[in-house]
C-alpha cells in the first residue's frame, strides 16, 4: 500500500466517568429485594430531624466558621473564646462542638484551614447527607469522647474493637439489655481477641507454678474471673500505671455512645448500682446498626464472598458488575472493615499495575466518601493517582460529575484516557476501546497521538498497539501504529 496521510478525523467529545467504557458489560444479576428496616423504625426523614437535632451544636460552630474566613483547623485559645462568645457556650463545649464538626464532615482541612464542607452545606436539604454524617459520628465515637488518660491502649483498642458486637446484641434484643450482660459478653469478646492473636500469658502470674496445686481458671489464675478483676476493682477509675477494669471501660464505652445519640442508659429494677442498669438503643442507634448489619449479610450471600477478600481481589470481583451491583460490594466490604485501614487497602491496590484496578479503587473511596479525604489528598503529587484523586475531590466538594473533568489539565487528561484505555485494553473488548476514541480531550486524532506521546504514561506502547488493531479504518490505524513505533524507539 502507498502511503497516506491520515484523515483528519473529529473526536466527538463526550463527556462521563472515566472509567465507563473499561468496565465490562454484563447482564444484571438477580438481586433480592431491597430490606426493611425492623418495624416501628421512624422514616428517613425523623431520623435525620433527630439527628439535626443532636449536631445542632457542631451545625452552629460549623456555619460559624465558614463566616469567618482563615480559621485554622485547630482552634488556639483566642479563636475558640471568640467562637464560644459568639455562641454564647462555654469554651469547653465550643471546643467539643467543633471536633464533632469534623468528625461528621461538616468542616473540612485544607492546607490547615478550616472550610464548610459539602455536608453543611447540604444539611438543611439532604436528609441522607444528614444521617451519613451522623454514621460517621457513630463510627467515631471514641474519638468524640477520648478513653481516659489512665487506662492501657491495648485495652481501649480491645474494647473499641469488641463494641460492634455489643452493639449487634442491643439491636437484637430490640430492647433494654442489662449492663451486666454486656460486661459479660465484652469479656468472652475480649479472651477470643487475645485467642485470634495467639496472646501467651507471661511474667510471674503468668502460670500456676510446679507446687501450685491450682489449675489454669482456678481463682487468682490466669483467665480466672478473679484474675480479670485485679486488674482494676470494680468502680475504680484507675490511677497512674494502673489497667483500668474492663467494667470502667465499658462504663466510658456506653457514656461516649450515649453522647452521639445512640442509646440511653436506663435504671433497671435490680439491684443498686451497675447490676441494675440497662442499655437500649435510641431509634438512630437502631436503624444504624441495622443497616451494617444488613450489608454484612448481603456480602454473607454473595456468590464471590467478597466480604472476606482483600482490597485487590474484591475489585477484582466486582470488575464484571455494573456499576450499582458493584457499589453494593463496595459497601458491604466496607462496613465489615475499620474505615481507616479499608481506605489504606483500597489506596495501595490503585497503586498497582492495573489500571483497571485503579479506577475501581477510587469508585469504592467515593462509596466511604468524607473519610477518605485526607487519603485521597496524600496522593495527589503521585503521577498515576493524581488524575483520579483530583476528580474524586473534585465530586466531593460539590462538582457535578459530568463537569468534574474541568478540574484536570490537558496533561492529565491525557493521562488518564492512556490509563483507561490500558485498563480496556487488559479487560474490555477491541469495540470498546475504538469507542474510547470518542471520550478524548483532543479534537483531532493527529493531536491525540502527539498529546498521548508526550505524556509518558508506561502502557502509552500497548494501547496504541492495540487501538490499532481494533480500529477498523486502515489508515488511521496506520497513523496509530507509527506513533506507537516512534513512542517505542524514542522517536518524534
Amino acid at each position: 500500500m502507498t502511503s497516506r496521510t491520515p484523515r483528519d478525523s473529529r473526536l466527538r467529545l463526550v463527556r462521563h466517568r472515566p472509567m465507563a467504557t473499561a468496565r465490562r458489560a454484563v447482564p444484571n444479576r438477580g438481586s433480592r429485594p431491597a430490606p426493611r428496616p425492623p418495624e416501628g423504625t421512624p422514616p428517613p426523614s425523623e431520623l435525620a430531624r433527630q439527628a439535626r437535632s443532636g449536631l445542632a451544636g457542631a451545625v452552629r460552630i460549623a456555619r460559624w466558621a465558614a463566616s469567618r474566613h482563615g480559621v485554622p483547623g485547630v482552634l488556639s485559645a483566642e479563636v475558640l473564646a471568640e467562637a464560644a462568645a459568639a455562641l454564647g457556650v462555654s469554651p469547653e463545649r465550643a471546643r467539643a462542638d467543633w471536633d464533632r464538626a469534623r468528625l461528621v464532615g461538616l468542616i473540612e482541612l485544607h492546607g490547615g484551614t478550616a472550610r464548610p464542607g459539602w455536608r453543611l452545606r447540604a444539611w438543611d436539604s439532604d436528609d441522607s447527607a444528614v444521617l451519613r454524617g451522623w454514621v460517621a459520628l457513630l463510627d467515631a465515637w471514641s474519638l468524640d469522647r477520648p478513653a481516659p488518660a489512665t487506662a492501657e491502649p491495648a485495652a481501649v483498642a480491645e474494647v473499641v474493637e469488641a463494641l460492634p458486637q455489643l452493639l449487634s446484641l442491643l439491636q437484637l434484643s430490640a430492647g433494654p439489655v442489662p449492663v451486666a450482660t454486656l460486661l459479660d459478653m465484652l469479656g468472652q469478646r475480649v479472651v477470643e481477641l487475645r485467642t485470634e492473636r495467639c496472646e501467651v500469658p507471661y511474667g510471674p502470674a503468668a502460670a500456676p507454678g510446679p507446687d501450685d496445686p491450682r489449675p489454669a481458671g482456678e481463682p487468682g489464675t490466669p483467665g480466672s474471673q478473679d484474675f480479670q478483676d485485679s486488674k482494676g476493682s470494680k468502680g475504680s477509675k484507675g490511677s497512674p500505671g494502673t489497667p483500668h477494669s474492663l467494667e470502667t471501660l465499658l462504663e466510658w464505652a456506653l457514656d461516649a455512645l450515649a453522647s452521639v445519640g445512640a442509646l440511653v442508659m436506663l435504671d433497671g429494677s435490680g439491684e443498686a448500682g451497675d447490676q441494675g442498669r440497662e442499655a437500649v438503643l435510641t431509634a438512630l442507634g437502631n436503624w444504624a446498626v441495622w443497616v451494617k448489619l444488613e450489608q454484612i449479610c448481603v456480602a454473607a450471600q454473595s456468590p464471590a464472598g467478597n466480604i472476606e477478600q482483600p482490597a485487590a481481589d474484591m475489585l477484582r470481583g466486582c470488575a464484571g458488575l455494573t456499576p450499582g451491583p458493584a457499589r453494593a460490594e463496595y459497601r458491604a466490604w466496607l462496613a465489615a472493615r475499620p474505615v481507616g485501614s479499608a481506605v489504606s487497602e483500597l489506596i495501595e491496590a490503585a497503586r498497582g499495575d492495573d489500571a483497571l484496578l485503579r479506577g475501581l479503587a477510587f469508585e469504592a473511596l467515593r462509596v466511604v466518601g468524607a473519610p477518605a479525604e485526607p487519603a485521597v489528598r496524600a496522593v495527589v503529587d503521585e503521577s498515576a493517582l493524581r488524575p483520579y484523586a483530583l476528580l474524586w475531590l473534585a465530586e466531593h466538594e460539590g462538582v457535578d460529575p459530568e463537569d468534574a473533568l474541568d478540574v484536570l489539565t490537558r496533561e492529565e487528561a491525557t493521562w488518564l484516557w492512556v490509563d483507561t484505555a490500558a485498563a480496556i485494553a487488559d479487560h474490555g473488548e477491541s469495540p470498546l476501546l475504538v469507542r474510547h476514541l470518542e471520550s478524548a480531550v483532543q479534537g483531532t486524532v493527529p493531536a491525540l497521538l502527539e498529546e498521548v506521546r508526550a505524556v509518558g504514561h508506561p502502557r502509552t506502547v500497548q494501547v496504541l498497539v492495540a487501538l490499532a488493531a481494533a480500529h477498523p479504518d486502515p489508515a488511521l490505524a496506520k497513523a496509530v501504529r507509527r506513533a506507537a513505533f516512534q513512542v517505542h524507539t524514542g522517536g518524534v
